[in-house]
């Protein structure tokens, strides 16, 4: 069916824009996650995260409706993400091995937008297909079943799609979507829901609870391998005290994500920035994403103005001699995101096509007024300075400080 519409679907799009051994193992698996930087449309990054943010809005509220294949092709724009996070899977038997986008906001595995899947006798094709779209773009193609390799972690029978058309997925060969199940819903052909890495390590015995802890290191090279995953656990050696967990939002659409609630203030004296609200935490989003009332307040707070070449907010240096923490009150702690992990890493202004001598924040307009139930997103750039975990089977999630918290990398 796929090779039948190919052809229309490349029309609409163009027109719109040694084989492992099984290892039984009930212990948390740590792997380690690589950092990478798309300098082709770095000078897009607002635009880009604030694409992904309408996306998952979008997505969540058109959920049960019908979509027709043409609908979905002409409304995703043909973009690529500007940081992100990638892992080394191995597909088949033997895996071949696959850079995949560590995705908390997106539930589906799939390869082959790059390097083609190479099918081997574990490959077993289910009959159906599968289309999911983002805000970076979109994918489909057939659903297969086979063997997948997560360093020790080995799944038999995970579900994972084969790529027969992808956009905006340049430079990486698909997704490892970890997000809720649920957001699979009308991913695929046949209906129903499709098992995630964390499910099937899960039902398969590999691991004894559904838990990733996630590890990222505040950075200013372009591309290195600083981050870690742990499935089936945490990893006490990347993080300080105590995790603190607080359930996921009830509030929609968030809560359709790995949603919280929270609320933040600046500096000593408390300034309000933004009241208690619902948002998601997402590895797939590069910036922290709030609302566009409460930037507005976060700016008259710090005197910063936008830049209109990147888009991002600005500081003077006098300006960030001054700055203040801001406070993010999660349940009942309190996340200091300090100075210097406001700011974008001064390195790397070039990349986003700012000038190397200015200041740009990392707070940023989500791109709509509070009070639509997703006011922010809690990207990379905060997660990064905390430990970050997914608890599945508690439908929780957890934050602890790390050695990374303070950090002056920037």
């Amino acid at each position: 069916m796929l090779g039948r519409l190919l052809p229309l679907i490349v029309l609409s799009v163009v027109a719109a824009v040694a084989a492992k051994p099984v290892v039984v193992r009930k212990s948390p698996v740590t792997l380690p996650i690589a950092r990478r930087f798309n300098v082709t449309n770095a000078h897009d990054l607002l635009k880009i995260d604030q694409a992904r943010a309408k996306a998952l809005k979008e997505q969540s509220l058109a959920k049960g409706k019908a979509t027709s294949l043409q609908q979905a092709i002409s409304n995703v724009p043909a973009t690529n993400a500007v940081v992100y996070y990638t892992v080394s899977v191995g597909v088949g038997t033997p895996p071949t091995q696959y850079d995949l986008i560590v995705d908390t906001g997106s539930s589906n595995t799939w390869i082959g937008a790059n390097q083609a899947y190479v099918k081997t006798n574990s490959s077993v094709d289910t009959g159906e297909e599968f289309l999911v779209e983002y805000g970076s773009g979109l994918v489909l193609g057939e659903q297969y079943t086979d063997t997948v390799t997560l360093d020790d972690l080995v799944l038999t029978k995970q579900a994972i799609g084969d790529a027969e058309f992808a956009i905006g997925f340049d430079g990486v060969d698909g997704i490892l979507g970890v997000g809720p199940v649920d957001l699979t819903a009308g991913t695929t052909s046949g209906g129903g829901l499709v098992p995630t890495v964390l499910d099937t390590a899960l039902s398969e015995g590999k691991i004894d609870t559904e838990v990733i802890g996630i590890s990222f290191e505040p950075t200013t090279q372009t591309s290195v391998t600083n981050g870690e995953l742990t499935f089936g656990g945490t990893d006490s050696s990347k993080f300080t005290g105590d995790i603190a967990y607080v359930p996921i939002t009830s509030t929609s659409p968030a809560s359709s994500y790995v949603g919280i609630d929270q609320s933040i203030t600046y500096g000593s004296a408390g300034t309000p920035i933004l009241s208690s609200t619902a948002g998601i935490t997402d590895t797939g989003t590069t910036l922290t994403l709030i609302a566009t009332d409460a930037l507005a307040a976060y700016q008259a707070a710090t005197g910063a103005v936008a830049d209109p070449t990147t888009g991002l907010l600005t500081i003077t240096q006098e300006q960030f001699a001054n700055l203040e923490s801001l406070f993010f009150h999660i349940g009942g702690n309190t996340y200091e995101f300090t100075a210097n992990a406001q700011i974008w890493p001064r390195s790397l202004n070039s990349a986003i096509g700012g000038s190397a001598d200015s200041i740009y924040l990392v707070v940023a307009d989500l791109g709509s007024n509070s009070g639509e139930g997703l006011d922010f997103i809690d990207g990379y750039t905060f997660l990064e300075r905390f430990y970050y975990v997914w608890d599945v089977s508690n439908t929780r999630v957890g934050f602890a400080t790390t050695p990374f918290t303070d950090a002056t990398t920037n």
